[in-house]
């Protein structure tokens, strides 16, 4: 596509698939659009940056079997190559987002309180139990769990960005983001990933009707934890933040994968 004076100009859905990888991983893809059409895109697609992220934490998990270590050191390899793979930004938002809300300030003060670079208590405390889920969950679950689990973290982030949704800053992330998702779009973005999901954990050991249901049911459980927090988050800060979009991704990942954990 050309504009009248002949440069060219990126569709937006290419832009945006190219925005969203760069968005949510370290991915190096260069943008040359970057507007509110691109960030529609972007966030619609997001859930293909998660398979991307999921991945290579499967690799890893592939890798690690055959070394011979065991599923818990596996499992923190995992963990960690998917924090590698995201600049920790997503565990970074959890924290903030956490002494924000848990300091019980109005929302002007827990919005400052977010933006600090250090991190309090209850930043602290959110991080290490999550973690812990996390490695803990991804021991006991198919190698497939983590590729569904990175899917439903970014599924999170479509379903926060829908054009109810206000951002709480007049600038950052949120404000690129917040309301650019149609409703049609982002039930599309559901139906689609918890049928990837399905497929997914066909892959794993038994591969039945059971796993692909677990697999399915993973997705929406995860969405619909991460949509009670987004819920509270917007109720008690006015609107949706970058922190509140990596909040929303953390909590859907680790319920996504604790509901595949059980066998």
């Amino acid at each position: 596509m050309r504009h009248g004076t002949g440069e060219r100009v990126e569709p937006a859905v290419y832009a945006g698939l190219r925005l969203a990888v760069s968005l949510l991983t370290v991915v190096p893809v260069r943008c040359e659009r970057v507007d509110r059409e691109a960030a529609r895109w972007a966030m619609t697609l997001a859930p293909v940056a998660g398979l991307l992220v999921g991945a290579v934490a499967a690799a890893v998990l592939t890798v690690s079997g055959w070394l011979g270590f065991g599923s818990l050191l596996a499992a923190a390899l995992a963990v960690g190559a998917m924090a590698l793979l995201t600049r920790g930004l997503h565990l970074d938002g959890l924290a903030d987002l956490a002494d924000g809300l848990g300091s019980g300030k109005p929302a002007a003060e827990a919005l400052a309180i977010m933006k600090k670079s250090d991190i309090g208590p209850f930043g602290v405390i959110t991080l290490v139990l999550t973690l812990a889920v996390q490695v803990a969950a991804i021991a006991e679950a198919p190698v497939a769990a983590v590729v569904v689990a990175a899917m439903t973290g970014r599924l999170a982030v479509t379903w926060a960005c829908r054009t109810r949704v206000r951002p709480a800053r007049p600038d950052g992330l949120g404000a690129l983001v917040a309301g650019t998702v149609r409703s049609a779009e982002a039930i599309g973005a559901i139906v689609v990933t918890a049928a990837a999901g399905a497929l997914a954990a066909l892959t794993g050991p038994g591969g039945g009707a059971y796993d692909a249901a677990l697999g399915a049911a993973a997705v929406l459980i995860g969405l619909a934890a991460s949509a009670a927090l987004l819920r509270h988050a917007v109720r008690r800060l006015g609107g949706i933040t970058g922190d509140v979009l990596g909040a929303l991704v953390e909590t859907a990942v680790t319920v996504a994968l604790l509901v595949l954990a059980v066998r």
